[in-house]
């Protein structure tokens, strides 16, 4: 039987270590056999195993897709392969405790996973990372309190910003559109680096101005706030900052936020970034496949828990380079006849 030891982390500070194992299994612990890579792929996981998923914020989509995620993966493989989702801070720290071993997939925005396998960015060497697959996009989500007098990124100066956790893709994020209007992160805006659930919060009582958000659309915390406090809050539209923010990494495209998402009174323009499922480079591969397998093959179920996940599509599956594809994910997407 394989043995995976998982670190769950609940929000940022509480950790603890869930181990599985097995008596008679002469399995290893963490990655994949010594001989995997020259193993065939079957997709078959044939010992008990239990994998780590780093998801996100609570009230965010990575957290509520992960947690789907991992009770499908029970169904999908007769009980074999088995997953737990734990909140974290998102893109950037999912990556690092990815590879230190916390956790065996992790959610991560692409232009994250980019500065990861280049040693770019919040990394300073390449990252041992692979891709299962390309799913669906996040929305980058401005919102400001209509009384703080924001109409553009650029009139943020001065005022109370939460940039989201840190270590996340939003952070990432709202780091590069604040220096693409021409502002310094550190010193022209007052950087609250806060949990959507805090951010949310403070933008009710009015203890910050606006904020930033990457995820799916709807993201819970979001509706909670547009559905409370519709009246004192809005959009900005960031379509404008797109040239400079696809000059800084690839992948940035411009997009739309329907009025439906929210119970907006219009469409907001905005900026996606695609997200994508990484895994390390050891991942056994079998175990790799069936995490992929899964994910398309009750896409559907995932929807449930979230809209956001109808956006994951074969057609745009294999489109993670310059991130690689791992060997078990291209098996897995050659048997469901991705392009």
């Amino acid at each position: 039987m394989r043995r995976i030891d998982v670190r769950l982390a609940a929000g940022l500070s509480l950790l603890a270590i869930v181990t599985v194992g097995a008596t008679g299994c002469g399995g290893q612990q963490g990655g994949a056999d010594k001989d995997d890579a020259a193993s065939e792929v079957t997709c078959e996981v044939t010992r008990e195993t239990r994998v780590g998923i780093a998801t996100g914020n609570a009230t965010g989509v990575y957290y509520v897709v992960g947690n789907a995620l991992a009770g499908q993966l029970s169904e999908a493989t007769g009980g074999k392969l088995t997953g737990t989702a734990a909140e974290t801070g998102a893109s950037v720290q999912n990556v690092e405790q990815l590879v230190n071993g916390q956790y065996d997939v992790a959610f991560s925005l692409f232009d994250t996973a980019v500065n990861a396998v280049e040693g770019k960015g919040s990394f300073s060497a390449p990252q041992p990372v692979e891709a299962l697959a390309r799913i669906y996009d996040n929305y980058t989500q401005v919102v400001v309190r209509k009384d703080s007098g924001i109409t553009s990124v650029a009139d943020m100066r001065g005022k109370r910003i939460s940039t989201g956790s840190p270590k996340s893709g939003t952070e990432v994020i709202a780091n590069r559109l604040l220096q693409a209007a021409g502002l310094d992160p550190a010193k022209d805006i007052r950087a609250q680096r806060l949990d959507l659930t805090k951010t949310v919060e403070g933008i009710k009582d009015g203890s910050v101005d606006g904020l930033f958000w990457s995820g799916g659309l709807p993201t819970g915390g979001l509706t909670d706030l547009f559905t409370t406090a519709g009246d004192s809050v809005k959009f900005v539209d960031i379509a404008p900052l797109l040239p400079k923010m696809t000059a800084s990494s690839p992948g940035y495209q411009e997009g739309t936020i329907g009025r439906d998402a929210y119970g907006t009174a219009a469409d907001t323009r905005t900026i996606v970034v695609p997200n994508v499922l990484l895994v390390r480079k050891d991942l056994d591969a079998n175990v790799a496949c069936a995490i992929t397998r899964t994910v398309f093959e009750k896409r559907d179920a995932l929807a449930q828990a979230n809209p956001a996940a109808k956006g994951i599509s074969l057609e745009k599956a294999r489109r993670t380079l310059p991130v690689p594809l791992h060997r078990g994910a291209e098996k897995a997407l050659t048997d469901l006849g991705a392009n």
